[in-house]
């Protein structure tokens, strides 16, 4: 005899239907979005990386990888082929190419030696050679904000700053004043700032600076609850312009840490404050990401871009890289810098999470007689990114790699230092998301002054710095072992 079931009993077994249809519908689209990495080709590392958070994290792993994991580098997140064309680039870079070609064009000693280095930043990044050009390093804030507050003191034209982090603080109240009072005698003052970056600076606080008359742009702006897919791509350069004559870059941001430090100790930086043909560059740089952010507005009049007058010799190269690069231009300069040492590399990072190629570049440098010493910080602002930066400290040691704690503070500086003649200071990190996912940018100088002086920093914050052994290394705590490989799974997304 049929028995109808109980309401309970048909609501339990709807019930099991929906759950049914639910996990059928999310392994569908966890299986598809698998599919839809390994058919993206990147780097094996980061794919498996990227399915073992969608296998280890239900529905939260699809979600986390739609929201910040998608390659957007192949759809190009905006047309800079059409501002170098505006500038005609690739001419200026292959009359630039021809020149170093050419073996009758005298080029100079240090040019000479690092012509095929050079010849490679012109291809991959249409970075032009600039040869004259005056640049004073500036150790920590209190020397960078000194400087670039005198400079926005006299500012006749325009200022343009760009920024990850502008926080409205101490410093950034005084950095906002002082725009205000250039903007209201008439300079051009620009600013962008990374959304995510800058999250702390409030709207209101945005809309007190435009009716100063500062023109204020986000970069790729963030919607919650509509997530941005491209939220994992930030602008992580640190630029600022006055008059197109004076150019700032490095790793100082707009906040008091850089002046107060934090609680982590004083924070340790390197900055640099540059005149001369290199401002073009640069100029031309934020030129591009303001024509990003403001819906194609190119700066094009010649006011921002001034006939240099610095007749000092100071060669360096501008480079930058970002989703938008058709090569990962920093990453591969710093592979053929370490590639092409001679005697040292010193390189100073706050996050050190390399790929395998700029791995596997230091230890055969190491293993091939080079000196190579790496400072690292002994705390960080990160604990997933401390102890994934650890896990690359066994085998660096074993492969004869100099590691240093930092124990004075934080150190923030990106520094390189290539045969005491060749160096590197900016934004970028010696790490995965540096290399491919921000916007970046840094000075390369083929100056031996410049080497020297900042070689002298560099030693001196070794004096800060505590040597590690492999025996003090393998003596630590055997649960610091477990921290950092867990954490190194987890370094191609960080």
């Amino acid at each position: 005899m049929y028995v109808s079931p109980t309401s309970n009993e048909g609501a339990e077994r709807k019930m099991i239907i929906l759950q049914t249809i639910l996990s059928v519908i999310y392994l569908s689209v966890a299986l598809f979005t698998i599919v839809a990495i390994i058919h993206d080709r990147r780097d094996p590392v980061k794919t498996l990386a990227w399915i073992l958070v969608i296998c280890l994290i239900p529905i939260g792993g699809v979600v986390l990888y739609v929201a910040v994991g998608r390659n957007h580098r192949k759809e190009k997140l905006f047309n800079r082929k059409e501002i170098e064309d505006l500038v005609q680039i690739d001419s200026l870079c292959n009359t630039q190419l021809q020149y170093l070609a050419n073996p009758e064009y005298n080029v100079g000693e240090t040019i000479a030696r690092n012509k095929s280095f050079i010849t490679l930043l012109l291809n991959n990044n249409k970075s032009m050679l600039t040869l004259h050009n005056k640049v004073d390093i500036l150790n920590n804030g209190q020397a960078t904000f000194e400087a670039l507050f005198e400079a926005i003191r006299s500012a006749k034209e325009s200022i343009h700053l760009e920024y990850y982090i502008f926080e409205y603080d101490d410093i950034g109240s005084q950095m906002c004043k002082l725009l205000a009072e250039r903007a209201a005698a008439g300079v051009e003052v620009r600013l962008i700032y990374d959304d995510v970056g800058s999250w702390s600076l409030k709207y209101k606080r945005v809309k007190q600076l435009r009716r100063q008359g500062i023109d204020v742009r986000r970069f790729m702006p963030v919607f919650f609850p509509w997530f941005s897919s491209k939220a994992n791509y930030r602008n992580h350069r640190k630029i600022a312009i006055i008059d197109g004559k004076i150019g700032f870059t490095g790793g100082i941001n707009v906040a008091d840490r850089y002046i107060h430090g934090t609680k982590m100790g004083p924070w340790r930086d390197t900055h640099l404050r540059i005149e001369g043909e290199a401002v073009t560059s640069m100029q031309l740089l934020f030129a591009t990401d303001w024509y990003f952010v403001s819906e194609r507005q190119w700066l094009k009049d010649p006011k921002y871009y001034p006939k240099p007058t610095v007749t000092d010799s100071s060669p360096l190269q501008i480079i930058h890289s970002g989703p938008d690069s058709d090569w990962a231009a920093i990453m591969q300069s710093y592979f053929a810098a370490i590639g092409s040492a001679r005697k040292s590399i010193y390189v100073t990072t706050p996050y050190f999470l390399p790929n395998q190629a700029i791995l596997t570049a230091l230890k055969v440098a190491s293993l091939s007689g080079k000196d190579v010493r790496i400072i690292l910080p002994s705390r960080s602002d990160s604990k997933l990114t401390y102890w994934a930066s650890r896990s690359y400290v066994g085998e660096l040691l074993e492969a004869g790699v100099k590691i240093y704690f930092y124990e004075k503070g934080f150190n923030h500086s990106k520094l390189i230092i290539i045969d005491g003649e060749f160096c590197s200071v900016g934004s970028a990190n010696l790490d995965i998301r540096s290399f491919e996912d921000n916007f970046e940018v840094t000075a390369l100088m083929y100056d031996p002054k410049i080497a020297e002086e900042l070689t002298g920093y560099f030693m001196a914050d070794l004096e800060d710095s505590r040597p590690i052994t492999l025996d003090i290394w393998e003596a630590r705590p055997d649960l610091h072992g477990v921290y950092e490989s867990v954490a190194r799974l987890f370094s191609p997304l960080l």
